[in-house]
């Protein structure tokens, strides 16, 4: 077993075409965003490189990207390590996030059709087939698109911009309480899709703020239970 300690099938295949380093680095982001690399795990080139299939080069570049981008800490003497979010830090971009998708879902309730109410229907019923199957890989994936849709719907592209920039390090931070949240999660969403589908943009707003409030105070509980 490698020290990077790669969880089996873990590793994304590098899409062709593009740069081998943006390849490289994306690759490696997708590992730290799904927390295949934990916070605090030691980062060795050598290992990375064999487990992508390339050299050195493209990952040691890949890692002064993802330094400067704050995914991960380059210690003098000691090397690369994914970076270990202060519960600040986290608690800082939930907050911004709640800020973003409350918005997003007032724009919802008041823009979306019958298509995008539908669209937000099948997301739910995936999420929640994914919740019964213990399937936490599937269910923050899920979680995402369900809210890029509530975003999309919105129909403000400064704002999905904005939320786009969030986007990475909120599936972060969900990650570790997916599993926590649950299908009470999904029972949000489904009441905030009746709210929009209703055109209620102050229920919409409401729910939205509990629902992301309830993930940001879950987060900050991860390790009370």
């Amino acid at each position: 077993m490698l020290s990077t300690g790669l969880p089996h099938g873990a590793v994304p295949r590098l899409e062709r075409p593009g740069p081998l380093r943006d390849r490289v680095y994306e690759a490696l982001l997708e590992l730290i965003t799904t927390r295949a690399l934990q916070p605090g795990q030691h980062l060795v080139e050598s290992e990375l490189a064999g487990h992508l299939g390339v050299s050195r080069q493209p990952v040691r570049e890949a890692l002064q990207r993802l330094n400067t981008e704050g995914w991960v800490d380059l210690r003098p003497a000691q090397g690369a390590f994914v970076h270990e979010p202060t519960e600040e830090e986290a608690d800082q971009l939930l907050t911004v996030r709640t800020l973003l998708e409350a918005e997003a879902a007032r724009l919802a309730a008041s823009n979306a059709g019958s298509k995008g109410v539908q669209a937000l229907e099948e997301i739910l019923a995936e999420g929640l087939e994914a919740v019964e199957a213990d399937d936490v890989d599937a269910a923050v994936a899920l979680n995402a698109r369900f809210h890029a849709k509530v975003m999309e719907l919105a129909g403000n592209a400064v704002l999905a911009e904005l939320a786009a920039q969030v986007d990475r390090r909120v599936r972060w931070y969900y990650t570790p309480v997916a599993r926590q949240r649950g299908e009470q999660s999904w029972i949000e969403h489904r009441e905030l899709i009746a709210a929009i589908a209703a055109r209620d943009e102050q229920s919409a707003t409401r729910l939205m703020r509990e629902h992301t409030e309830h993930t940001r105070r879950s987060y900050h509980a991860r390790g009370d239970s």
